[in-house]
Formats: structure tokens, sequence, C-alpha cells
């Protein structure tokens, strides 16, 4: 009873790696979207997935995100909605509840991996050190986002972290263009990038659907 109490209410329990891989292995570039207006969430996601991104992350950077993830989940097929910029166990639960079936945080803290352990939605926790990368696989995290990856050393950088810390395999986001992404790409610890030039605000804003999936076609086309 104590061990099944542990599990359930913030026990040592580990990344479901074969889920996230599922997102992370889905397409080469998971679009990062900030969505002010809920009702572009359903036309910019079909876009994206018509292009072949079907993993799509919404940030939660405005007072309609969750209502964008909803609508998302609830009336585009093939697509993979998930949240990003998840900060604590609060936006967790709501995230969830709003249909995200993927979590994705810029960092990593104790509280918000125990508020993890709670979901069966998992987690891409961020790192940007090696002490961080290490900290997210004492907890069992082996599938990390790498933010913010331009800032914080580019493609060079990660590489370098590939042999001292293998069982680490990444999604660089932060800073990362269609130009840049090859250089991520070909590297043994990456299994995606993460990219906002795909369907930035400018793009949404302008309702221009075609020009997204376009973008979407060109990043669907990267080799990993």
């Amino acid at each position: 009873m104590q061990a099944r109490q542990e599990r359930d209410f913030g026990g040592d329990m580990a990344q479901d790696i074969e889920k996230i891989e599922k997102v992370m292995c889905a397409a080469p570039v998971i679009p990062v979207l900030i969505v002010e207006d809920p009702k572009k969430a359903v036309p910019m996601a079909e876009a994206l997935v018509r292009g072949g991104l079907p993993a799509i992350e919404i940030t939660l950077r405005t007072a309609h995100a969750l209502e964008a993830i909803n609508a998302v989940n609830e009336h585009v097929e093939g697509a993979i909605v998930g949240a990003g910029t998840v900060l604590d166990g609060k936006q967790y639960d709501a995230a969830v509840s709003a249909g995200a079936r993927f979590i994705v945080s810029p960092g990593a803290t104790a509280n918000l991996l125990d508020a993890a352990d709670q979901h069966s939605v998992p987690l891409l926790p961020g790192a940007a050190t090696a002490s961080e990368v290490m900290f997210l696989l004492e907890r069992g995290y082996e599938r990390l986002k790498f933010f913010p990856a331009e800032q914080a050393g580019g493609a060079s950088y990660l590489k370098s972290l590939s042999s001292p810390l293998a069982a680490a395999k990444f999604c660089p986001t932060g800073g990362v263009s269609l130009d840049k992404a090859p250089d991520y790409l070909k590297l043994p610890n990456v299994l995606c990038v993460g990219g906002s030039w795909i369907a930035d605000a400018k793009a949404i804003a302008a309702d221009d659907w075609s020009g997204i999936e376009a973008r979407a076609k060109a990043a669907a086309a990267l080799k990993i």
C-alpha cells in the first residue's frame, strides 16, 4: 500500500520514454506556437498536419492557449497537440485537462517533476547545462528540451554533451531556423528540433495557411 501511495502521490517515477519519443520522432520539427486568437488554432494546426508536422506545441503564453489546445485536440485529425512553457503543477493540470498530449517546459524543478508524476501525459523538460542534464537523468528523464539552444551555445555545444551524457537525447529549441536546423539534426544526441519560424505570429494573424503549410513541408523534408 505504501509503495502504491508513493507512485500515486509524488514517488520516484521515471519519464515515459516511449510516449515522449513518439512525439519527438513524429517529424524532424515540432512547431512552437503562440496563439492569440483561439479561432485560428484549428486552421493553423490543419495546415501544419497537411505539411507533415503532426506534433504541435502551443505555448501557455497567452490567455487563450488552453482553449486553442482544446480546439486542436477536438477537431484536428492527426494532430498531436502539446502544451509548452509549462512552469508548475497548476499549469500541468490545466494543460492535461485541456487535452494536451505532451507537456514541455523551458527548465525543470523538483516540484514540476513531482507534478509530472501525477499524470500519464509525458513531460519534456528543459536543460541547458551538463549539471541540469545530470539532475534530470537522476530523476529518470532521458529525453529533454535543449533550451535556449542558440543562446546556450548552439549545435557545437550540444555535440560536446553527447559523449559524457550519452543517455540524453534532445529537442533543441530557441533561435533554431530552417537554415540552422540541419546542424542540430545531424547530431547523435538530437531526435528533433523545435521552431517558431514555421507559423509565426505574423503568419497566423494574416491567416496565411498556405504559407504555413509550405514551410511545414520544407521542415518535414529535413533529414534526421
